[in-house]
């Protein structure tokens, strides 16, 4: 690309040239970003999906550019089965290269050992069944691309494009080449590209994680994207968004 910092991975960037340079991407195009990345990390990048409202889009563009790149699902064994109907619609449309990842524990082995911990102790719960076996695929890339955008909840309005985390093989570069899209703009390319949304996006669910109701519900009017998911608990994040930055050099 045309920016000096373009051709070296983020992760040998310092402190300032990084703040440098996701200030730089405030203002590129998200095919534009997203070209960067692939190129970049060629075989060592993948994008993850949770088949939600509008996992549709982002999709459609980073397959655009790459058709082969792969795509992790983590399967918990707790989705709605429309998520799972979505997954199936998006893969024969867009002929995703899916990885699915699952937990250690299959449902069943899970729920008599520990009950509905998703009730009682949810971020254990996240833990066991989304964020550990999303760690461990982890150490098969270099790089990350994921769908969060600022407008979806008070939590994620300070994220950057990119940003550098820790891995099992030492350095992983997360990008989030839609932090600035809005819902309307989703919207507006999925209808340009016939894309479907979430077959329960029409029922006011406007963030889908897992189908408990403590879990996931309807959003609430008046309030942002997310504020359905575990609904009067203090948790907002299943902790795949929160692992741990890595320090960078000085």
């Amino acid at each position: 690309m045309d920016h000096p910092l373009s051709h070296t991975k983020p992760e040998n960037f310092s402190k300032e040239q990084l703040a440098y340079f996701n200030q730089q991407l405030e203002s590129w195009e998200t095919s534009k970003i997203l070209e960067w990345a692939i190129q970049l990390f060629a075989s060592k990048i993948m994008i993850s999906t949770s088949f939600g409202a509008e996992s549709a889009v982002l999709l459609h563009l980073v397959t655009q550019i790459d058709p082969n790149i792969p795509v992790l699902f983590t399967d918990t064994g707790f989705h709605f089965p429309e998520t799972l109907l979505h997954l199936n619609d998006l893969q024969k449309r867009l002929n995703l290269n899916l990885r699915i990842l699952k937990p250690t524990l299959n449902t069943q082995d899970f729920l008599n050992q520990y009950g509905k911990l998703y009730e009682t102790k949810p971020d254990q719960c996240c833990a066991m069944n989304k964020v550990e076996p999303f760690q461990t695929a982890l150490q098969d890339y270099d790089a990350w691309i994921t769908g969060v955008r600022r407008d979806q909840s008070h939590t994620r309005q300070k994220l950057v494009f990119v940003e550098i985390i820790s891995n099992p093989n030492g350095w992983l570069t997360k990008i989030c080449p839609l932090l600035n899209w809005n819902s309307k703009m989703l919207w507006d390319y999925a209808k340009k590209f016939d894309l479907p949304y979430h077959p329960l996006w029409s029922r006011g669910y406007l963030s889908i994680g897992c189908s408990p109701d403590c879990c996931t519900r309807p959003a609430q009017l008046g309030q942002d994207p997310r504020s359905g998911r575990w609904a009067n608990k203090d948790k907002t994040e299943c902790g795949i968004h929160t692992l741990p930055l890595s320090a960078q050099k000085e």
